[in-house]
């Protein structure tokens, strides 16, 4: 029976740290070059007309940063990482949300000004669906994390 539970948290384990990993990656691959071009990037976030045209540009920088920071924190398993990128999907799909219910025919923004999805509309609702799957690992993330925490309060008393 021990042998069992020890692979069953031995695959959950792996799974988290899949899961870490592959987010902090994507995040990455998708704010640094929205550090690197943030004038561009600030070019689609104005595109949208949700802050006013001179918040444009710190916005853009915020979000880019928001995304840096998040990856690093979860390479380090650091907890505000989920949060923060939990934070993100929200706002993401909000936006990409308002967007498509606007008929915004614009570029996503995603992974910075060269952004393959740049094809517009098709690109946001393409968009929408990553980010509701890439949904899935952060709640697998703030449900493990529970669990180790709850596992090593038992494991106390």
């Amino acid at each position: 029976m021990k042998i069992i539970l020890k692979n069953k948290q031995t695959l959950l384990l792996n799974l988290a740290r899949l899961g870490r990993w592959g987010l902090a990656l994507i995040f990455l691959y998708a704010g640094i070059p929205k550090l690197i071009s943030w004038y561009e990037f600030a070019e689609v976030v104005n595109s949208y007309a949700l802050v006013p045209e001179s918040l444009a540009i710190p916005t853009a920088i915020t979000i880019a940063l928001l995304e840096v920071v998040a990856a690093i924190a979860l390479i380090f398993d650091r907890r505000e990482g989920v949060l923060i990128v939990a934070c993100l999907m929200v706002l993401f799909i909000g936006v990409l949300s308002y967007a498509i219910w606007l008929g915004l025919d614009i570029d996503c923004g995603c992974f910075g000004p060269e952004d393959p999805e740049h094809r517009a509309f098709s690109g946001i609702r393409t968009a929408l669906k990553r980010d509701f799957l890439l949904c899935i690992p952060v709640l697998y993330l703030f449900w493990y994390r529970r669990q180790s925490n709850m596992n090593n309060n038992v494991e106390e008393n």
